[in-house]
């Protein structure tokens, strides 16, 4: 059986990216020991690539009091309620591996009310969930429960920005038909 393709549209050949581009991949794959296609499908734009990936360190690799484990379930959480196979996947697969829990991205994708999580991270999902299916209903009162477990407004803003850009991810991955590397099936299992 021929394996589908990883995008719907053109994926380029890493030796013919510009240098920067190039770099990055080869980095990601000397560290991963595979290359994730987010990058092959989205280095078909080179611009938007390090558009997409310049905010994308910035909000999940900055430091403060939400882990990156916790950036991970609110990109695990949003993303599956948005039926992104590919974010699902690749996100649950890192998730694991920060929290050094084999269980708990399977438990955030198919129902973070349920998961094994604390009443903070609990409300720090509810806080994503509606920023990302209703963002239009976000209000003062939403803040104030936040801050009841101990979020600033900060990170309020923090939160809000991953589910945000990651709606923006979850479209773009739907829409290429991105297919997940088989290599996160198994990564921290």
């Amino acid at each position: 059986m021929t394996k589908p393709a990883i995008s719907r549209f053109p994926v380029p050949e890493i030796a013919s990216l510009p240098d920067d581009i190039r770099e990055r991949i080869l980095a990601v794959q000397e560290k991963s020991g595979f290359v994730p296609n987010v990058f092959l499908t989205l280095a078909h734009r080179p611009d938007e690539f390090r558009a997409f990936f310049a905010y994308h360190d910035a909000l999940m690799d900055k430091p403060g009091p939400i882990t990156k484990a916790e950036r991970e379930m609110i990109v695990v959480a949003t993303s599956n309620a948005n039926q992104c196979q590919y974010c699902v996947v690749a996100h649950g697969a890192i998730l694991r591996i920060r929290a050094k829990n084999p269980l708990i991205a399977d438990q955030i994708a198919v129902n973070y009310r349920k998961a094994d999580i604390t009443p903070r991270q609990r409300a720090m999902l509810d806080f994503a969930m509606k920023v990302s299916m209703r963002a239009y209903e976000v209000g003062d009162a939403d803040i104030e429960e936040l801050k009841r477990h101990d979020f600033t407004e900060e990170d309020a803003w923090d939160i809000a920005a991953i589910a945000a850009f990651f709606g923006l991810s979850n479209r773009l991955a739907n829409v290429t038909s991105m297919r997940p590397n088989d290599e996160f099936f198994a990564m921290g299992r």
